[in-house]
């Protein structure tokens, strides 16, 4: 893949990659993506109701659910 180099160790395995951003960075956005969900993996989660349910007392979404 063009823009993107691995680092590796004295035993060939990949340890590390850098990754050219300006040839990639839909891939970029997917690592970043990864990061971010695995951070979030022990946060508590929200039903779709609940989450619906506060946007229209927050005026934020109509009240028929559109």
């Amino acid at each position: 893949m063009k823009g993107v180099q691995f680092v590796v160790d004295e035993k060939g395995r990949r340890t590390g990659v850098f990754i050219d951003l300006l040839k990639n960075p839909a891939l970029w956005e997917d690592v970043f993506d990864l990061a971010l969900v695995r951070r979030r993996a022990h946060e508590p989660r929200s039903s779709l109701g609940a989450v619906k349910a506060r946007l229209v007392r927050a005026g934020k979404l109509p009240t028929n659910g559109a």
